[in-house]
């Protein structure tokens, strides 16, 4: 069990930066080549370069070449599923956070005006 704790740990590791999570989120309808992910998800290319190569040795995502493009697509769906599974309940928790906050719903006086 011990073993099977430190690698499921490494796996939420790998899940915990956001650059990561926006290169997966980028991966997500398909292959794309390093410079597009970099201009999707505004950051810089040796910032995404060292977070792809850690999803690329982790085996979540796969690579080809062509000429000097390096393509990445995810590899893995099932944590493509838990990335997708967990932003969904984030979302729908922040959605009702902003809905009953006081700030978020209408004041009375511009509704009647």
């Amino acid at each position: 069990m011990a073993e099977l704790f430190e690698e499921v740990s490494n796996v939420f590791f790998l899940l915990s930066e956001p650059t990561r999570l926006k290169i997966l989120h980028s991966l997500c309808h398909g292959e794309r080549a390093v410079n597009d992910i970099v201009t999707e998800i505004e950051a810089s290319q040796a910032n995404v370069s060292r977070q792809i190569n850690m999803l690329f040795r982790a085996k979540i995502l796969a690579r080809r070449k062509e000429g000097t493009q390096v393509y990445y697509r995810i590899d893995d769906p099932a944590t493509l599923g838990i990335c997708q599974s967990v932003c969904a309940r984030v979302s729908a928790d922040i959605l009702a956070r902003s809905a009953s906050r006081p700030e978020a719903q209408a004041p009375l006086a511009t509704a009647s005006a």
